[in-house]
């Protein structure tokens, strides 16, 4: 598989020698972008201090972000697109310095797509707390050191209200499409319930109204696999040369999350039970290649995320619940006046249809009758992997 492209956008691969070559080197302590990299396509909105619903203060913050197509005189066209947890912003594109992959819905978004840069001004934002130039855990702090363990517990609330002070200084009152998949489903949502009156349209595309106590046990298996690397040293580790970092934990819980990303069926058809090489699996040494895939996505993973982000938006995913405060996921729901669609896939194992459901059933002013469900094998990732079909929708959605 090449290495330009991301595992999320493609299906599952036995590994090549040519894969394999790819990684050969010790991997660094962080993948974060840091200040004196390359820039690539990003931009950049600077702002003051930041006030979490914890009550924790961070003296000022960065969003990192990408635009295509042209903003209209009257501002009216703007699509705000959210990435799941381990996007970026760079939504379609080239592997460039500065970007480790190819965008990840290039598919989707650019001139004659599903959402057309030659009509929709698109805005893509690396969502606070990550580790592609947004502030988060390995950005510097007013000390001149990483903010690593110090950096405060985040709500999804939190990064919307980030994301709303973006739209604030692009000048963009009203979205005309609010659209996001997985993780960034769940901000989509926060946007049409708790700014309305800003979402003329709304995309929620493989995500849950609440992250339940099954998805919270997923997740805290991951965070543990981290936390438990020595070499994590407690979040403090941006000092540590190459192969010194949490690589080790951070990959295991990647390779964690991906078999709730796929499916046992793609799995079981894609690799069988075949072996990575002619050595057996059977006491001499070899390895079965479903073993080889997961742990090459894994280490490949440690080369563009950071092990403390990773711990920051996990945990912000935990938090999610549209019904917090608002008198339940029903009443909160019922907030919602944007043109609406709810896509789910019928093999998601991570958030299944049931949660989608339950959204389109609370949401008077979806486009269809209900949730829009695709058959896949693809599970979770199906929405970025399976984009004719959620291209087909998305224009629907936008044409409304």
């Amino acid at each position: 598989m090449d290495w330009q492209t991301s595992e999320d956008t493609v299906p599952s691969a036995p590994v090549t020698e040519a894969d394999a070559r790819s990684l050969l080197g010790r991997p660094p302590a962080t993948g974060a972008w840091r200040d004196g990299d390359p820039i690539g396509e990003r931009r950049f909105a600077r702002f003051g201090a930041f006030t979490t619903e914890s009550g924790a203060s961070l003296p000022g913050i960065r969003l990192a972000y990408e635009t295509w197509g042209e903003l209209s005189p009257a501002r009216d066209n703007a699509v705000l697109i959210l990435h799941a947890l381990t996007g970026d912003s760079h939504v379609r594109g080239d592997a460039v310095p500065g970007h480790a992959t190819d965008g990840w819905w290039g598919d989707i978004v650019g001139p004659g797509r599903a959402i057309d840069t030659d009509r929709w001004f698109v805005v893509a934002p690396n969502m606070l707390g990550g580790c592609q130039g947004s502030t988060g855990p390995a950005s510097i702090a007013p000390d001149g050191y990483e903010w690593a363990s110090r950096f405060p517990f985040l709500t999804i609330r939190d990064q919307v209200a980030a994301q709303v002070m973006l739209a604030d200084a692009l000048g963009i009152d009203v979205w005309a499409g609010v659209i996001g998949g997985s993780m960034g489903g769940m901000h989509a949502l926060e946007w049409a319930v708790g700014h309305p009156e800003r979402v003329e349209r709304l995309g929620v595309l493989c995500s849950p109204p609440t992250t339940t106590a099954d998805q919270v046990a997923l997740n805290s298996v991951q965070l543990a696999a981290i936390q438990m690397d020595p070499r994590f040293a407690g979040g403090n580790y941006y000092d540590a040369p190459d192969g010194d970092g949490p690589h080790r934990g951070l990959s295991l819980a990647r390779r964690m999350a991906l078999l709730n990303y796929r499916t046992p069926t793609e799995l079981n058809q894609r690799f069988q039970r075949s072996w990575q090489s002619d050595k057996s699996p059977f006491g001499e040494g070899g390895r079965y290649a479903v073993e080889s895939y997961l742990d090459f996505h894994g280490n490949r993973f440690t080369r563009r995320f950071d092990a403390n982000s990773y711990l920051t938006l996990v945990e912000a995913m935990n938090s999610h619940d549209v019904g917090r405060d608002r008198g339940g996921v029903e009443e909160a729901l019922a907030r919602v006046t944007a043109r609406t669609l709810v896509l789910g896939v019928d093999s998601d194992r991570l958030f299944p249809v049931e949660g989608q459901h339950r959204i389109s059933r609370g949401i008077r002013t979806t486009i269809h009758d209900d949730t829009v469900v695709l058959s896949s094998d693809f599970g979770h990732d199906g929405f970025l992997i399976e984009t004719e079909p959620v291209g087909r929708h998305l224009r629907r959605l936008l044409e409304s």
